[in-house]
């Protein structure tokens, strides 16, 4: 039997995180579409915030007040930022209905035709408010979709001592994404004209574009098509993604332990969303850890750090502006992901998060202390930057330097964990809706703490860091009694560990019992073949 070897399994890694995959010695544009789901999904995030202060986006979309000067009103910039949120939403819980009708493939093709004419509108819109925002909210549509598609696909087609890295992979090309939406939206915001924000926003396009022509590269998920009846065909994916022929022993012995772990998850006919939270198999456990995860993650406060990050950094008397700022949490957000590609496989996923909470918890304390005893109100440091004293600037300075940490330890710890627990925790039954609804729940919280964040911190101020705080121990101890260790393990190896009802402080050591076997005749037939192969690779010798 072959087995892959870690040069395979390396370069498979690598390429669908830079645009390619390794197969037969040669490169091809196979996972170019991974790259460009995370790195949309990123960038469609990042890029409107620039935009929403940008002169000529204001005089087209604002207000004028009384001096005759347009800006942005608070309900406007609510309206433009919420709509995308509200697409998400909605684009999250309808890929649950096409990755089953369509399959993995055709669903990723669907989502990100629609994403890209989202971002078409937005670029052409001339002045009107309810065009761009019903361009946002379709192309919200879009990242809300590919958002829970990825961690489906990438779970379902990476081998399992790969899965967490390739799901990290994923965070972090959401994260360059986000970077690179700051650092063009950095080099346009001086131009005093409409390309200021249509480069930017109208760039989409072309990332769209390049996404759509990888899609034909890509392979439908193997467990999809077993699924659906076409073995043949999910043993041609199934020889390809281990680099194997297809008659290899070890093909016969994924599809013999796919197709029979497949065949007991569908006696029970087609999947209902109730069955998301039923008793069977403790679905309604992993739903609920999944959903747990992502709601936890929002409130984890790194968000907060990236709407008002600017605010802090004056406190501390800089004078860099809003796009200087976002471009440096941006920056220490990709090079935090970066560890997280070793940590996930060698320290876990469940110690991650509990680590995690840790780092994170003591940021948040000693910032909000701080902030809150040293620092003037936001309105003093805006109105005469020269009234902050020493105190006021050490303690801005101690703010600074725990938001960059905080930010840091999320993007090595919380940002990318959650994505990849919830990639790895469903049977193939119900597993498209239930990423739906773990997706779902963290665009309806991110919408929600974007709405309520400001509000909340215009009576508190920095005291608010203390709420995620709250949140952060509340999500050490929830880690700990609810979420098991799936390092290591494939997917219907987590499934028996959920059946069999394991400890999750027990979970690190537990070990599956013995897969099924093949057939005495196909191992008969493939131990032939491999015999002929060698005696031939011999001849030619």
């Amino acid at each position: 039997m072959a087995v892959p070897t870690n040069r395979r399994a390396i370069l498979l890694a690598i390429f669908i995180a830079f645009g390619g995959t390794f197969r037969e010695g040669h490169i091809f544009p196979y996972s170019l579409t991974l790259l460009f789901l995370g790195f949309l999904f990123g960038y469609d995030i990042g890029v409107i915030s620039g935009c929403l202060i940008m002169p000529d986006f204001q005089r087209r979309f604002g207000e004028v007040d009384a001096n005759g000067t347009p800006f942005l009103s608070a309900s406007r910039q609510s309206i433009i930022t919420s709509l995308l949120s509200a697409g998400t939403f909605v684009g999250a819980l309808g890929q649950a209905f096409t990755s089953d009708s369509l399959g993995r493939r055709g669903s990723i093709l669907l989502w990100s035709a629609i994403f890209t004419v989202g971002t078409a509108i937005q670029t052409a819109t001339v002045d009107s408010i309810a065009q761009i925002t019903i361009g946002r909210f379709i192309a919200g549509l879009g990242v809300g979709a590919m958002s829970a598609i990825v961690p489906l696909y990438n779970g379902e087609t990476s081998p399992k001592a790969l899965r967490g890295m390739l799901l990290v992979l994923y965070q972090l090309q959401i994260i360059i994404g986000i970077f690179l939406s700051y650092i063009i939206d950095l080099g346009t915001h001086h131009l005093d004209n409409s390309a200021s924000w249509r480069i930017p926003v109208g760039l989409q396009m072309l990332w769209g574009l390049i996404l759509l022509s990888g899609i034909f590269f890509l392979p439908e998920s193997p467990r999809h098509l077993i699924g659906t009846g076409r073995e043949a065909e999910a043993r041609r994916v199934v020889a390809q993604l281990n680099s194997v022929p297809e008659d290899d022993l070890l093909v016969i012995e994924l599809m013999e332990e796919l197709e029979f772990s497949i065949r007991a998850e569908n006696d029970g006919g087609k999947a209902t969303w109730m069955e998301c939270f039923s008793t069977r198999n403790m679905l309604w456990k992993r739903t609920l850890n999944g959903m747990m995860l992502q709601f936890i993650q929002q409130l984890n406060g790194q968000n907060f750090y990236y709407y008002y990050g600017d605010t802090f950094f004056k406190s501390a008397g800089t004078s860099l502006d809003p796009y200087s700022i976002q471009a440096i949490l941006g920056g220490v957000s990709v090079v935090g992901t970066v560890p997280a590609l070793y940590l996930i496989e060698s320290v876990g996923r469940r110690n991650s998060l509990l680590v995690g909470s840790v780092l994170e918890a003591i940021c948040s304390l000693i910032a909000g202390l701080v902030g809150h005893f040293t620092l003037p109100p936001p309105s003093d440091v805006i109105l005469d930057p020269s009234m902050l004293t020493a105190r006021n600037k050490q303690g801005g300075d101690t703010l600074i330097a725990f938001a960059v940490l905080h930010v840091f330890s999320f993007s090595m710890f919380w940002g990318p964990t959650p994505w990849v627990y919830l990639g790895e925790s469903f049977p193939l039954r119900v597993r498209p809706k239930g990423i739906a609804l773990g997706s779902a729940t963290n665009w309806i919280w991110n919408f929600l703490l974007s709405f309520f964040a400001p509000r909340i911190a215009a009576k508190i101020g920095p005291l608010i860091l203390l709420i995620f705080f709250g949140m952060l121990v509340f999500g050490f101890f929830y880690v700990w009694l609810f979420i098991p260790e799936t390092k290591g393990l494939s997917l219907e190896e987590v499934d028996e560990m959920y059946r069999a009802g394991i400890k999750p402080w027990h979970s690190a050591g537990w070990r599956p019992s013995d897969k099924p076997i093949a057939h005495e005749h196909d191992l008969e037939h493939a131990e032939e073949v491999k015999e002929m192969r060698e005696k031939s690779e011999t001849v030619d010798a």
